[in-house]
């Protein structure tokens, strides 16, 4: 019998299939339809400070960003967008509240597409026909990007608060106000900060049409709680094949944001895995350090991309097989370690010696695959605990 090893073969199983969505460009990125789910984030700096967004926006595309969105919310601003969406190596969005004549700046500008909120964009309804006009004539997509902190101000009278319903009840009329001017080029969202209330909404929405959908859970808060409130929301909707394209909201650097929406997506077969560290949470059977050769090995091989399996595993239990499962892995006992590779015992050595002998392998075994090492590339690998 042949025993896979590493890795799951393409194409990987998923939980549901994708929901049919239209598909429409955001600039050379596809976003529905049978596209790949795409990464977004957000850069922090000033618009106007034009070196220092191409550079964060060089740093987010190296990290596996898709998409990125900037800031716009003063004519300095968008005076400064033609220069960073020509030199962008990753379609820009522009984002604009309060004023409408950003919106038509930002489509002038050549963005590859432009988010407004209707819920505090003075008179949006009525600008939608000429916004459907000139985003049409420039082939601009649209994000319709409903927030619960931003809700029109009709609908909380009617709901009370901003309800899953009610942010629901806001995209759809919008929606059909752009379709009602043969404007079909757009995505929605209908962010909240509880990610209950934010896939309910998803749920009811994708019931509502054919729109793609791009995912958020707004202000989801620090690093750690954001990123556990991203993956639980998303992980409810992407599991029932619900969702478009990504943004990871967190209160850190906008890279940390990319390398969850994307290990968020691997996790979920729903982006080819990468290099992943699968290691013990220790216990009281282990004989070595777990915690630390789980950190020293995922830090040596930080910047890998090949599709790799890693195993660090601390004691005689469950450690010879999940590391004879893996492409390259440890069990550790003793003070040393036997190092497997594509489920073969190929040395036995010191404790001291497990990390760097890891790392030695993987190097060879990326090499042998074919692919260089970019130390510069797309997030950290990920760490799976038995």
């Amino acid at each position: 019998m042949t025993v896979g090893l590493g890795m799951p073969s393409l194409p990987a199983p998923v939980l549901a299939p994708r929901r049919k969505t239209r598909k429409i460009q955001v600039g050379k990125v596809a976003v529905g339809g049978d596209a790949p789910i795409s990464v977004q984030s957000m850069c922090t700096t000033p618009t106007t400070d034009i070196n220092a967004t191409l550079q964060q926006i060089a740093e987010l595309t190296a990290a596996g960003c898709d998409i990125v969105r900037v800031a716009c919310p003063s004519r300095d601003d968008a005076e400064a967008l033609p220069a960073i969406a020509q030199k962008s190596q990753i379609p820009v969005i522009a984002d604009i509240h309060f004023q409408p004549n950003y919106v038509y700046a930002a489509i002038d500008a050549g963005c590859a597409a432009v988010r407004v909120n209707p819920g505090n964009i003075r008179a949006f309804d009525d600008q939608v026909g000429e916004i459907a006009k000139r985003a049409k004539a420039a082939g601009v997509s649209i994000r319709i990007g409903v927030n619960a902190g931003s809700l029109d101000k009709r609908l909380l009278e009617k709901y009370g608060k901003p309800t899953a319903e009610a942010l629901v009840e806001s995209a759809v009329w919008e929606a059909s106000l752009f379709e009602e001017h043969d404007f079909h080029d757009f995505k929605i969202s209908v962010k909240h900060n509880d990610p209950v209330v934010m896939v309910k909404a998803y749920e009811l929405l994708s019931e509502r049409g054919d729109w793609p959908l791009h995912l958020g859970v707004t202000e989801a808060g620090p690093a750690f709680q954001g990123t556990i409130k991203s993956a639980t929301a998303f992980g409810a909707l992407l599991s029932k094949g619900i969702g478009d394209t990504i943004r990871v909201s967190l209160s850190a650097p906008p890279v940390e944001e990319v390398k969850v929406g994307n290990q968020i997506l691997q996790s979920l077969n729903l982006k080819p895995r990468k290099l992943e560290i699968v290691s013990c949470p220790s216990c009281g059977r282990a004989q070595v350090d777990v915690y630390t050769l789980a950190e020293q090995v995922t830090a040596g091989l930080e910047g890998m991309t090949v599709p790799l399996r890693v195993a660090v595993m601390g004691c005689v239990v469950n450690g010879p097989g999940e590391a004879r499962e893996a492409d390259l892995g440890v069990a550790s006992g003793n003070g040393k370690g036997q190092i497997f590779v594509k489920g073969e015992v190929i040395k036995t050595v010191p404790e001291s010696q497990i990390v760097e002998t890891l790392i030695e392998e993987a190097m060879r075994i990326a090499e042998e695959m074919g692919e260089p090492i970019d130390e510069e590339s797309a997030g950290a690998p990920s760490v799976t605990v038995g």
